[in-house]
């Protein structure tokens, strides 16, 4: 039986390295490169995103009759994770190690203490940034969970069962999370996140990819779920709301919490105007940039170029965030946001959701993305990831949903559902819809200022308000922005259409009300 060392055997076991120091070891080694601010700017290609298709979870009795089984979470037996951790044991012992030991979870009740092996020192910088790091350690920290990423290391899948030769396999009896043939550091982020997906919920409390804020009288708390690039981010990151936090969250009897420490924010196209916040946190001391280009001789960043990827990502602490929640805590929340880029241009920029939409929605998990980004290409491609974060989910999705719904209900939440995609036309026709403009919408919803005036829009039964404060009139009605109406309702049919047929796979798993929803969709 495979045995765990309290210590990964290493060259050199670097452990719970200061900012500074890691900073300096990654220069040294030079793994990295100073941004203009003091950041430090590293490359993960090839890899430039998660790995989705190469994550296994060790099919074992503690777990297996939890775990929602199919092309997301696909099983690996024990024997095979237990031979190829023995290879990256040995592989890591070899090498200059970077441990460090934090926590996930804002809420003590929840939390569960990780420790994170890393080959490079910028990925420890990372896992510093991310997770929850106290100024010190109790002495008898010990951890729950194992994370060790031997980022170089290939995996042979013949051998070892893998997809190709980069892995991400989680083994719930091990408590380890393990990872190879991959320098993103994303993964180690996600990977985390997996684990409290896969805990919260067998404790009754809602996991959730999402962000959240709160008015400055933490009375109005807002979740937004969105999928990346739907403007999550970017929404809840508002300097007259303080942030609990920009990604995971949980949602327990008693209100919601963060999951982690810091912000992993997209950075391309990022503008000073539009995301002062997300600016600033990106231009500041040890931030770690990944894949941004830069100029080699004034280090001047470019985040407008997509040479490398359309990924480009900056990894910060919550506290270069000025406007934050002491402890990432909040109550129960009053307005939860559900965010999709319609590329279609199809959904109206914001319409108020029932208990039953608003499951449907969070199990459609929609967004539409460009086909492509050369000229003259105007199909958009739909988008449908369950509880907008499909490749981390372990349970069925409809665990998650019933929380959700419970919860709604409970707590008398009000719904919107939030188009940030186009107006006007698809893409390539209409336009983007404008921050401002959203912002507006996003505000008015969460502070109650909405008219109760709404017209029930056809082809997915939503209420769309006649009014909005702050947004012109002829903004809200998506059908009468297109200069075709008739064009704009084959389109709405033709998207109605797919989530009808993305919807089936919840035949017999969802109560009668939220099909209706599905049916008359």
């Amino acid at each position: 039986m495979l045995t765990v060392p309290d210590k990964l055997r290493a060259s050199a076991l670097w452990e719970n390295l200061s900012v500074a120091e890691l900073i300096e070891h990654a220069v040294r080694a030079g793994d990295g490169a100073l941004g203009p601010d003091g950041q430090i700017v590293v490359d993960t290609r090839p890899h430039t995103g998660r790995s989705p298709k190469d994550k296994f979870f060790v099919r074992e009795t503690g777990s297996e009759h939890h775990i929602d089984w199919g092309d997301v979470n696909q099983p690996i037996d024990e024997s095979r994770f237990d031979a190829l951790y023995e290879r990256v044991e040995a592989y890591m012992a070899q090498r200059d190690v970077y441990a460090l030991d934090c926590y996930v979870g804002a809420d003590e009740r929840f939390r569960i203490p990780v420790r994170v092996y890393t080959e490079y020192a910028w990925q420890s910088l990372f896992a510093r940034h991310l997770f929850i790091t106290p100024e010190r350690l109790p002495d008898d920290f010990a951890p729950e969970f194992t994370v060790v990423d031997a980022a170089n290391f290939q995996a042979d899948p013949q051998r070892d069962g893998t997809r190709t030769s980069t892995f991400v396999l989680v083994n719930f009896r091990r408590r380890m999370i393990l990872i190879g043939g991959t320098r993103y550091a994303g993964e180690i982020k996600k990977s985390i996140f997996t684990v409290m997906n896969y805990l919260l919920p067998l404790r009754d409390a809602l996991s959730m990819h999402c962000s959240a804020n709160v008015g400055k009288e933490r009375g109005d708390l807002a979740i937004f779920f969105g999928l990346s690039g739907t403007g999550k981010t970017t929404l809840s990151s508002d300097s007259h709301r303080p942030l609990i936090g920009d990604d995971e969250h949980g949602w327990a009897d008693d209100g919601v919490f963060n999951f982690e420490g810091g912000c992993y924010a997209k950075v391309i196209r990022l503008s000073p105007v539009a995301e002062p916040e997300i600016w600033a946190a990106t231009n500041h001391y040890s931030t770690v940039l990944e894949n941004v280009t830069y100029d080699e001789r004034t280090r001047a960043l470019d985040v407008d170029s997509e040479s490398k990827t359309e990924n480009t990502r900056a990894a910060y602490p919550l506290e270069f965030i000025p406007n934050i929640v002491p402890g990432s805590k909040g109550p129960h929340p009053r307005v939860v946001l559900m965010l999709t880029a319609d590329a279609f241009g199809v959904l109206p920029p914001i319409s108020k959701l029932s208990r039953e939409q608003a499951m449907y929605h969070f199990l459609s998990g929609y967004t539409a993305k460009v086909a492509g980004t050369e000229r003259g290409i105007t199909e958009p491609q739909a988008t449908f990831s369950t509880c907008f974060g499909a490749p981390f989910m372990v349970h069925h999705p409809t665990v998650y949903a019933k929380l959700l719904g419970r919860k709604i209900e409970e707590h008398d939440v009000q719904c919107w559902l939030v188009n940030t995609g186009w107006t006007g036309g698809a893409y390539g026709t209409g336009k983007r819809m404008s921050i401002a403009h959203t912002r507006a919408m996003v505000n008015a919803a969460i502070e109650g200022r909405i008219p109760d005036s709404f017209e029930r829009e056809p082809f997915f039964g939503l209420l769309v308000p006649t009014s909005v404060p702050g947004v012109p009139g002829d903004v809200l009605n998506p059908r009468t922005a297109w200069a075709d109406e008739r064009a704009y309702d084959a389109q709405a049919a033709t998207l109605a259409k797919l989530f009808e047929e993305n919807f089936r796979r919840f035949d017999g798993h969802v109560s009668d009300a939220v099909r209706a929803v599905a049916i008359r969709s």
